[in-house]
């Protein structure tokens, strides 16, 4: 006969088949062998969780709560800084929770039904909200959501790098995508990419439309918890009700004065493709056209761009 339950075995549970599931994986581990490690009967651990995905469940259950708060106080901060705090909360909570994500990122499609997946998503639409920030360009939406994107898989694949450096090498990662330090960051001690400033209201979207409909479920998911909490589909910001293509009432922090090397090898790339004009190049790189006309001086193109007259000065 089972022992009575008493206030621990639920915590006894879950840690024997995080054990388990981490050693054998999920859909090899069998309830009647979580039970004979603890030494319970299958009934004595249904009646903590009536079955097994109830267990995955109860697992993902720590990791959601401070996924929830960690997002919940970057919401608080004024943009950027909300940006960077929703980054880093996101990433600290998934290298504090390291074990149980190894074994949910293999069996998350467990997770695909009920509440805990509409859960799942909604903390994924909302911190991608917090990165891109209001008035959001659809490009800049993308890159809030492979931002976010990045700050999973590296935990789980490499399992012998310590946390802080972890940490550092993939908030680098991060801040490259980005083309910016975190607040307060440089790159000259932070090792983070080389900061450039967002695109203003004054540079285009590169053309190809805005997504609506289901397809906006990536890029500016209806229900973000943000601003305004309302979807669209009729082709304008969902997070912001605003139209991405235009650019308007965006933030801009000014341009940078020069191009990384790798800004130089793409704008050079673009350019001898004869893809874009100088315009579009400065308006991808949020320079100044006489910025990019600089370093593409010297550059083999047949393309007529190069041939544009550049009125603007920095």
């Amino acid at each position: 006969m089972d022992r009575p339950p008493t206030l621990d075995t639920r915590g006894r549970i879950l840690r024997t088949a995080l054990d388990l599931f981490a050693a054998h994986g999920y859909q090899r581990t069998s309830l009647r062998e979580i039970a004979d490690r603890l030494g319970l009967t299958k009934a004595g651990v249904l009646y903590h969780f009536p079955s097994k995905e109830h267990l995955l469940v109860a697992l993902a259950e720590p990791l959601l709560s401070d996924l929830e708060a960690a997002l919940d106080r970057a919401a608080r901060l004024p943009w950027p800084a909300a940006r960077w705090a929703a980054l880093a909360g996101w990433l600290d909570t998934l290298l504090a929770h390291r074990r149980p994500l190894g074994t949910l990122y293999h069996d998350m499609t467990l997770l695909a039904r009920g509440s805990t997946y509409a859960r799942i998503m909604q903390l994924a639409l909302q911190a991608y909200g917090l990165v891109a920030g209001a008035d959001a360009t659809r490009l800049e939406r993308i890159r809030a959501v492979q931002a976010v994107a990045m700050l999973g898989d590296p935990i789980v694949f490499f399992t012998d790098v310590p946390d802080d450096q972890l940490r550092a090498d993939m908030l680098d990662g991060v801040a490259r995508l980005l083309g910016e330090s975190p607040p307060g960051q440089s790159p000259a001690t932070g090792g983070y990419g080389p900061p450039a400033a967002r695109p203003g209201a004054e540079a285009a979207e590169p053309a190809g439309g805005t997504a609506s409909g289901p397809a906006d479920a990536v890029g500016a998911p209806a229900g973000i918890a943000r601003s305004t909490g309302t979807g669209s589909s009729t082709g304008t910001n969902s997070a912001t009700g605003t139209d991405p293509s235009t650019g308007a009432g965006r933030r801009g922090a000014g341009r940078p004065p020069a191009l990384s090397v790798e800004q130089i090898r793409t704008a050079r790339s673009m350019h001898t493709r004869g893809s874009h004009t100088v315009d579009q190049i400065a308006a991808n790189l949020g320079v100044s056209r006489a910025t990019v006309y600089r370093h593409l001086r010297g550059t083999r193109s047949t393309s007529p761009a190069i041939n544009e007259t550049v009125s603007e000065t920095n």
